[in-house]
């Protein structure tokens, strides 16, 4: 057993749990309407293809434009929290993206939404090595993969949201004034970040890793910028959360333009259909979390493999399916499913990563998880202007299958997440 982390001389018990909950909370909460923004134009996209006579591969590339912006600005979004601290770069990047949420609403083509969204993706992109870092600095390593299960599982209840909130706004009030009204909401919620978000715990009950350990965060070890950007292991998981994410990206963005033109579904059932399998996926991501803290640690890939196969199972049938009906209880098995293999993805490199350089770290895994956003709904569009829906979820089959294949590939353990400079792993 190692030593307690859970109190220091100058931090009673209590006050370690009060940070770690309310860091959470806080976080969680951000995430949502992050998610909120970030969705909501794959519920408008009808309304905005139908206005300035947009293709669906038009259309797909404002969800990649957007997510290619996002992607770009990953690592150096975690750089700059490394380097000025995790509370100021979440206010900046929430307020920010609040304004080119609000822009959204103001466009009068096609050219200006291209950029405008280019520009939400950029201060978005600012948020994620900032929630990570705050997080790392507010909690302690052996409950850091549940606390982040808890933060990640808001994406899914943002996604799941989303559709819930923004139909029935959407219809009363207009795409465009949905737009201003949402913004208004996370720029609301930063100033509520900024007042009461904890200061971070002591370095040494959050840093990982115990003196004279060989995990990453052990004694001595002082790896920057560079050395993260060389680890193998870093780029493994990169790769593996590209894949996997390609399964979330393609739903959420082309189910409700399925469901609405292919099954006749109208909006706002659409937008219910729509938000049940990402409410699923809020729990399970969760409970996914929990389960790698307490029994997968060791060995991710035991639960991983077999989920994501389960997963591509279920794409399957949902593509067999004979009504919506039956087609969003396969979509929801499917996400809530792959909800179980999110916190195995990410929480070896959230428990192994040195605190100095976890915005960094986790900005560079991000990096594969918004490829996924880049290339998922522009080649899905093509595939639905070329071919069908059909060949569009096809696509998610083989690429959830793939990721099972990856998991294979990447580390299971701390000391042998490759990061130190010139460390060499068994």
């Amino acid at each position: 057993m190692g030593p307690d982390t859970t109190a220091s001389p100058t931090w009673t018990r209590a006050q370690v749990r009060r940070t770690s909950t309310a860091t959470i909370a806080l976080l969680m909460a951000v995430w949502v309407i992050d998610y909120v923004d970030r969705t909501m134009v794959a519920i408008a996209l009808p309304f905005i293809g139908e206005e300035f006579d947009l293709s669906k591969t038009e259309q797909g590339w404002l969800i990649t434009t957007f997510a290619l912006a996002y992607l770009v600005f990953q690592v150096p979004g975690g750089m700059l929290a490394d380097r000025f601290g995790a509370k100021r770069l979440l206010l900046v990047s929430l307020l920010l993206w609040s304004v080119f949420t609000a822009l959204t609403g103001a466009m009068w083509g096609f050219v200006a939404l291209v950029v405008v969204r280019a520009l939400f993706g950029v201060a978005q992109a600012l948020f994620p090595g900032a929630s990570f870092k705050a997080l790392a600095e507010r909690t302690t390593p052996d409950r850091r993969a549940t606390g982040a299960g808890w933060m990640l599982a808001s994406n899914s209840l943002g996604a799941g949201l989303a559709p819930l909130v923004v139909a029935p706004v959407l219809l009363a009030f207009g795409w465009r004034d949905t737009f201003w009204i949402v913004a208004g909401a996370g720029a609301l919620i930063g100033m509520v970040l900024w007042a009461l978000l904890p200061r971070p715990l002591p370095a040494e009950l959050s840093e990982p890793g115990e003196p004279g350990d060989a995990t990453p965060g052990g004694a001595g070890s002082t790896p920057g910028i560079g050395t993260v950007l060389r680890s193998s292991s870093v780029w493994k998981f990169a790769a593996l959360f590209c894949s996997a994410n390609m399964l979330v990206y393609g739903l959420i963005t082309w189910v409700p333009s399925y469901l609405l033109e292919e099954r006749g579904i109208p909006l706002l059932n659409a937008g219910i259909a729509a938000a049940i399998p990402s409410l699923v996926m809020t729990v399970t991501t969760f409970v996914g979390g929990w389960l790698f803290d307490r029994y997968f640690y060791y060995r991710a890939r035991v639960l991983v493999i077999p989920v994501l196969l389960v997963a591509a199972a279920m794409l399957v049938l949902m593509l067999r399916a004979g009504s919506a009906v039956e087609f969003t209880i396969y979509q929801t098995l499917a996400m809530g499913v792959a909800g179980l293999s999110t916190m195995s993805v990410l929480g070896m490199p959230v428990r192994a990563l040195p605190r100095a350089v976890i915005g960094s770290g986790m900005g560079v895994v991000n990096v594969g998880g918004q490829v996924a956003g880049v290339l998922a709904p522009v080649l899905m569009g093509a595939l639905v202007d070329r071919f069908s829906y059909t060949a569009a979820f096809g696509f998610l089959i083989g690429t959830t299958v793939l990721s099972a294949v990856i998991a294979i590939w990447v580390p299971q353990r701390p000391e042998r997440f490759e990061l130190a400079e010139g460390k060499k792993t068994a």
